[in-house]
């Protein structure tokens, strides 16, 4: 591989699920599948061609900085920006084309309005409406005094309305999602009566794509699903219960490194900072060249964490250090230097699953994919 740790991306995995997911909002509506975050840890450039190459028809991503890395690489598909744009990032923004942002400041769009004149050119905008999840946006009274405020700006066009939901994939109970999903029409009918009609509405992300095709309105935003990951334990249930469950969801993500040293450890020798680990055997040692710098948590210390080596499971042995973990190959005679380490995926008929990855480190499978430092090269395969 010519580099001591890698991610394997899998084409056809990501390809199966955008397709899918294709397929449960049918052709006329617009997917706009969420690459921010390096794409989930998947390789941003990488992971929107292939999505690009296979039905979808919008990328959604966080940043500029994002959208910008997308257009170096000849990717000149309509991008939609979901996170904040600083003031001072604004003239950089009126240089790109079809590139839209969500706006909820007047600094904003007093900004744009010169910005806009210098270049000659115009620019579509996103209202996000805030109702329950109280991040970004604006409540209904507000967004309409901002939305005709907007309107006073003949270089800026209104061309979506966005809302996000709370905790649609933290629970099988949707009624508050069902009450922020009311609070979004009413906006959206509020703006109307003003005379103020937005031509594309979004709210769905993945879970509200699987289960509510009422969410689905002009365009989709789907993020974890499009990676071959569901959402939750729950939202995997609730489309079980409503009977939305005949998605075959195919991870596509591997992370891999190779043994750096073999060693054997005495009994009663300490491992690791802190001699926090402390064998009760002779022990054959595998030091590995990666760390929580690179993204392997800390937390997998003592949580009972392991690696794959030849289809079999190898206990991590004292710290995660910076960049060095330890693993114990004790029962793997056969393992030798610069063979293949499987951190997160399969080996034989073992598997390391990003749920079961984020269960030692004690968070979500988004978490653990995402923070894989973008340095590692993400190789599509």
């Amino acid at each position: 591989m010519g580099h001591p740790t890698w991610v394997e991306i899998s084409k056809e995995a990501l390809k199966t699920n955008i397709k899918q997911i294709r397929n449960i909002i049918g052709s006329e509506k617009i997917l706009a599948p969420c690459v921010k975050a390096n794409a989930y840890g998947h390789g941003l450039v990488l992971a929107s061609k292939v999505f690009l190459e296979n039905g979808a028809d919008w990328l959604s991503v966080n940043s500029l900085y994002e959208a910008k890395t997308l257009r170096e690489n000849g990717i000149s598909a309509a991008i939609y920006i979901m996170g904040y744009v600083g003031l001072d990032e604004l003239e950089e923004l009126a240089k790109m084309t079809d590139v839209r942002i969500v706006v909820y400041n007047r600094e904003t769009i007093e900004k744009l309005r010169v910005v806009l004149e210098k270049f000659s050119k115009k620019i579509k905008v996103h209202l996000k409406a805030e109702t329950g999840n109280n991040r970004q946006g604006l409540v209904k009274d507000e967004l309409i005094d901002f939305a005709k405020f907007v309107l006073n700006h003949k270089n800026i066009e209104i061309e979506g309305l966005a809302t996000h939901f709370a905790n649609i994939e933290d629970t099988t109970d949707h009624s508050y999602a069902m009450r922020q999903l009311e609070k979004f029409l009413d906006t959206y009918d509020s703006l109307k009566e003003v005379g103020i009609t937005v031509p594309i509405r979004h709210c769905a992300n993945s879970a509200a794509t699987i289960l509510f095709p009422e969410t689905h309105f002009e365009m989709v935003r789907a993020g974890i699903s499009s990676y071959g990951m569901w959402p939750s334990k729950e939202t995997k249930i609730s489309a079980q219960q409503s009977g939305r469950n005949n998605l075959s969801l195919s991870p596509a993500f591997s992370w891999k490194t190779k043994i750096a040293q073999i060693k054997t450890i005495p009994k009663d020798e300490y491992i690791g900072y802190g001699c926090s680990y402390k064998t009760s055997h002779e022990t054959r040692l595998a030091i590995l060249p990666v760390g929580y710098y690179d993204g392997y948590d800390r937390k997998l210390s003592s949580a009972g964490a392991y690696v794959l080596i030849n289809g079999k499971r190898a206990p991590i042995r004292g710290r995660v250090c910076m960049n060095i973990s330890m693993a114990d190959v004790t029962d793997i005679p056969e393992a030798k230097l610069e063979d293949e380490v499987v951190l997160m995926g399969g080996s034989g008929q073992e598997e390391i699953s990003a749920e079961l990855f984020s269960t030692w480190a004690n968070t979500i499978n988004y978490e653990v994919t995402t923070r894989v430092n973008e340095r590692i090269p993400r190789i599509l395969i």
